[in-house]
């Protein structure tokens, strides 16, 4: 089996039958398909057996609720592809992008992890297609910081030679649970390349966990990043934190905890080291204050 491809499943009745049939109706079909239901409580089951059933390359597991992590774990632990892929149960894929991206994989074994195009947040007013360059990286340092692999850390538009999962699992209980992995998973693999082709659909879905994600959720990320940024740091990288930093004080009042001490050469944070990290936070949730007053 050359592909695996792991699909959680809860309460996604109205998109599921989309995500499946971009799937079954890809040209490439050297895969299995992995359904992890983590206890739907809609008419997902359902359709989940619907299509087991009709299928004999899918494989369809009904597990009590654990969250999306648990479920992806879920799908690791018994997929059979040498590579791994994930797609999320509100999303689909374009035609024809398997079949294109594995003719990718097969013209270049060395790759390990193999990032394709996606439109974000497609179906809202802030929808744009997250484009790569076709290039490899070396190192989780030049993919990171070089290729700003943290501005699009997702799961789903990506595929893994399965072995990069041995010794990791998606982290029960975290949102952002993918920041927390795709380090990891960097960190032991060879070679990390991106790619123009194929097409990731990750639809906009405003009770979905990104919607809603709360100020200790976004400390969650925030802390995670400030982890990376000791051992791995650039400009451009400080200020993506920041920003994070800023959304968490806004809507928790924590004080900042994102470091100063080792970035007062950047140029771009001149202004910062002037005013301060305190004080940048709260003329911002000004700012913020402000404007929604006058919406």
């Amino acid at each position: 089996m050359k592909l695996s491809i792991v699909i959680p499943v809860y309460n996604v009745e109205n998109t599921l039958v989309r995500c499946l049939d971009s799937v079954l109706t890809q040209s490439y079909h050297e895969y299995e398909l992995i359904l992890v239901d983590d206890g739907s409580t809609d008419g997902s089951a359902e359709i989940c057996k619907y299509y087991d059933h009709r299928n004999v390359f899918i494989h369809y597991i009904r597990q009590s609720n654990k969250g999306l992590s648990d479920a992806r774990n879920t799908g690791i632990e018994v997929a059979q592809g040498e590579y791994i892929t994930f797609i999320d149960s509100d999303d689909y894929i374009a035609p024809d992008t398997l079949a294109t991206l594995m003719k990718e994989i097969e013209d270049h074994q060395e790759y390990d992890i193999l990032e394709y195009p996606m439109y974000v947040h497609y179906g809202c007013s802030r929808a744009h297609k997250l484009s790569f360059p076709p290039l490899c990286y070396s190192s989780f340092a030049e993919y990171w910081l070089k290729g700003k692999a943290y501005m699009h850390a997702y799961a789903c538009n990506k595929i893994c030679k399965t072995v990069l999962f041995q010794h990791i699992r998606y982290p029960i209980g975290k949102k952002f649970e993918d920041v927390y992995v795709l380090p990891k998973l960097c960190k032991v693999a060879r070679n990390i390349a991106t790619t123009n082709k194929g097409l990731y659909y990750y639809c906009w879905n405003k009770d979905g966990i990104t919607a809603n994600a709360s100020g200790e959720d976004l400390a969650q990320l925030l802390n995670v990043n400030i982890k990376l940024l000791s051992d791995y740091h650039d400009e451009d990288y400080y200020l993506h934190i920041l920003n994070i930093q800023m959304d968490v004080y806004e809507l928790t009042g924590q004080q900042p905890s994102i470091p100063t001490y080792h970035y007062y050469h950047y140029v771009k944070l001149t202004l910062l080291n002037i005013i301060g990290i305190n004080n940048l936070c709260k003329f911002n949730k000004i700012l913020h204050k402000i404007y929604r007053r006058r919406l």
